[in-house]
């Protein structure tokens, strides 16, 4: 199975905060759950922890190479850029990333990368793998938090991401 590629500041194990959620679904493709993703529009439909979502040069709302966007999640207003974007393609699994911030002092700056994997494995199934990593007081306070509402959230949104998917078929 792959991996998804971390650039060395947000490698797992080193930064205040991570979480990695995954499922394997039957029946879906690994374009089929990109089709969901890569259009931001329909994330408020299946996620309820992004709203706001906007583009900074009017582009969008499909996601991109080096696209700017800004939306709200956990209540924090974030800013992102695409740093990786390689659409699905026989015999090679979709992956898409973005650096998010929210911009602040010591006490409220907050820096993440957000990773998407998604892998078509045999038998007609699909793996969604999404990992996050944090660094800011933030981030250090959301790991300590019990249930860890990051891990949760994420949860959610594979899962509405999956029932989005078969929803469209």
């Amino acid at each position: 199975m792959c991996d998804i590629i971390w650039p060395a500041a947000y490698l797992p194990g080193t930064t205040d905060n991570y979480v990695s959620n995954e499922i394997t679904v039957a029946g879906l493709t690994a374009a089929e759950v990109w089709e969901l993703l890569d259009d931001t529009t329909a994330w408020p439909a299946y996620y309820s922890n992004a709203t706001d979502i906007r583009f900074h040069d009017g582009s969008g709302p499909r996601l991109s190479a080096g696209a700017r966007f800004r939306f709200t999640t956990f209540g924090f207003p974030v800013e992102a850029e695409v740093t990786e974007y390689v659409p699905p393609a026989a015999g090679q699994p979709a992956r898409v990333a973005w650096h998010g911030w929210v911009e602040g002092d010591a006490a409220h700056r907050l820096d993440v990368h957000h990773a998407w994997l998604f892998e078509d494995l045999p038998g007609h199934r699909v793996r969604i793998l999404t990992q996050e990593t944090q660094n800011g007081a933030p981030a250090r306070e959301l790991a300590q938090t019990r249930p860890n509402p990051m891990l949760n959230a994420h949860q959610e949104w594979i899962d509405g991401l999956a029932a989005a998917a078969r929803q469209q078929k």
